[in-house]
């Protein structure tokens, strides 16, 4: 479904991806771990159009991503949820997930889209009327996962979902995401949830200092002991 072929990314004069490659297929779900700062939200940006590389290519579903603008992307179906999650704080719950209905195909769809959301997540439609910014950042997150999903994705991206949630709630997050998966969403999760992210993965790539240095099943990143002892402390 999405392939990123010898992708290099600058800041000026400073590199942050060097010749990145890899592949998400449909209906898999590929998580993406590495440091702070390894480049993951360069890469994710870059697919996303919002960032331009210098070389490489872009392509999905067999089409060529790169040039494209971000609006284009997204009505093509590939979505991500940015890190931080960039809601509309004075706006209402409802009003947030609308916005997220903005690509042609899936404005058509709109009331049904948010229904969908509400089952999923009924935890919204209790807080529907309320402003964005007066929800905890568990619901926070719900809501940017939400308004993802009424663009109604075919692949969709997320940066760091978990980031500054409970473990409770990092567990309510991950488990939405694979029944999101499990109903055939394709998903690439950048993620330092590391031993919970591999878990849930099909496949996964370690990137390192701008570069992907190790590749392969979630289980077996699980089992190298190198990745172990870098990422878990063990």
């Amino acid at each position: 479904m999405l392939t990123v072929q010898n992708l290099n990314v600058f800041y000026g004069s400073l590199q942050a991806l060097h010749d990145v490659s890899l592949e998400v297929r449909e209906g898999e779900f590929v998580t993406l771990i590495g440091s702070n700062g390894a480049g993951k939200t360069t890469l994710l940006r870059t697919i996303s159009g919002l960032l331009a590389p210098a070389s490489g290519e872009i392509t999905f579903r067999g089409e060529r991503l790169n040039g494209l603008s971000t609006h284009d992307i997204c009505e093509r179906g590939l979505i991500q949820v940015p890190e931080g999650r960039e809601l509309f704080p004075r706006m209402s719950v409802v009003d947030n997930l609308d916005i997220g209905a903005y690509p042609p195909p899936a404005r058509r769809q709109r009331l049904q889209s948010r229904e969908e959301v509400f089952r999923l997540l009924p935890r919204l439609e209790e807080r529907r009327n309320q402003d964005a910014g007066t929800l905890s950042g568990g619901e926070q997150q719900m809501l940017a996962i939400g308004r993802a999903l009424m663009a109604r994705p075919s692949l969709l991206m997320l940066d760091e979902p978990s980031l500054g949630l409970a473990p409770i709630l990092v567990k309510h997050i991950m488990e939405i995401l694979q029944e999101l998966n499990r109903q055939g969403l394709t998903i690439l999760l950048v993620s330092q949830e590391v031993r919970l992210a591999l878990s849930l993965a099909d496949r996964a790539y370690v990137l390192e200092n701008g570069r992907i240095i190790r590749s392969g099943t979630g289980r077996e990143l699980l089992a190298d002991t190198g990745i172990v002892s870098a990422y878990l402390g063990l």
